[in-house]
């Protein structure tokens, strides 16, 4: 089992501005596969995914990654074990402006003062068809091809886990349907792991399994 939360509870405010935004969630992630969190706005999905990532903390309850209580882990550890362990994708792409793509790409690793592995590299550039692209800037490129370029990101510190944010948001339906068949595919051909929120049902099944949230409950 690669990621597990158990009984995880967010609230937000206090008293008569209490908000639940998550509600006792139970929810299991086992290696290699590739699941999907469908939600209406406002109903805890991204909120979830927050926890699950270790970008915030739950209010109680428990997330484990790779075996790894984040709860027990400080800031600074807690950071770094992001950065090693868990891939993020998100709409907005987040790519540095000043930075060209491939610098993009491994700057995770660097940040990590790793040197990356060239072979994987390699291949992840070039499964995501941004082999033309390395010396490119962001802004030279197209939404799908800086969503190809965060995934890849996303990929080269090989994390057990990546977390995907609604990451077709800022695409045409065209686009969307291209990016989401590189994901499946990167996922599949490095059997990595990864979970998805997305309020889009058709995007959802592609997933090997969707997980409905719901005022912060799965149903």
């Amino acid at each position: 089992m690669v990621l597990k939360a158990e009984n995880i509870v967010k609230h937000y405010g206090t008293e008569e501005n209490l908000v639940k935004a998550l509600d006792g969630v139970n929810l299991e992630v086992k290696r290699g596969e590739f699941a999907a969190i469908v939600g209406t706005s406002g109903s805890g999905k991204s909120t979830l995914l927050h926890m699950l990532g270790g970008l915030d903390r739950p209010t109680s309850g428990k997330v484990t990654v790779d075996g790894k209580d984040l709860s027990t882990l400080k800031e600074d550890a807690l950071c770094i074990f992001r950065r090693r362990k868990i891939g993020f994708v998100f709409q907005s792409f987040n790519l540095v402006p000043v930075l060209n793509v491939y610098e993009n790409i491994v700057l995770p690793i660097q940040l990590d003062g790793n040197q990356e592995d060239r072979g994987f590299m390699e291949q992840v550039i070039c499964t995501l068809g941004l082999q033309d692209k390395l010396e490119s800037l962001p802004r030279q490129l197209s939404g799908g091809q800086q969503q190809r370029v965060a995934i890849a990101r996303a990929l080269a510190s090989k994390p057990v886990i990546l977390l995907a944010d609604e990451p077709t948001g800022n695409l045409d339906s065209r686009t969307s349907q291209d990016v989401l068949g590189l994901l499946k595919v990167t996922g599949e051909k490095f059997g990595q792991t990864m979970v998805m929120i997305t309020h889009n049902e058709a995007i959802a099944q592609m997933a090997d399994r969707i997980i409905r949230i719901e005022d912060g409950k799965i149903m």
